[in-house]
């Protein structure tokens, strides 16, 4: 008997749940770093570049 368990099957999940809440928080984490380097305020921005990306895909899962 073969293990296929490694083979594709149009019914496995990849692990992705389709939240597109990842995306936002990498964005604004981006956003965010790169307003406190300009700023010289990294401790702030990056925080709220956090906030900002769970916004962003908050709206992006709608």
């Amino acid at each position: 008997m073969t293990d296929r368990s490694s083979e594709p099957s149009p019914d496995r999940d990849d692990g992705s749940d389709g939240s597109d809440l990842g995306v936002g928080i990498a964005i604004g984490i981006s956003i965010g770093t790169a307003i406190g380097v300009a700023t010289d305020d990294l401790a702030l921005w990056l925080p709220m570049g956090v906030a900002i990306g769970a916004g962003i895909g908050a709206a992006l899962d709608r």
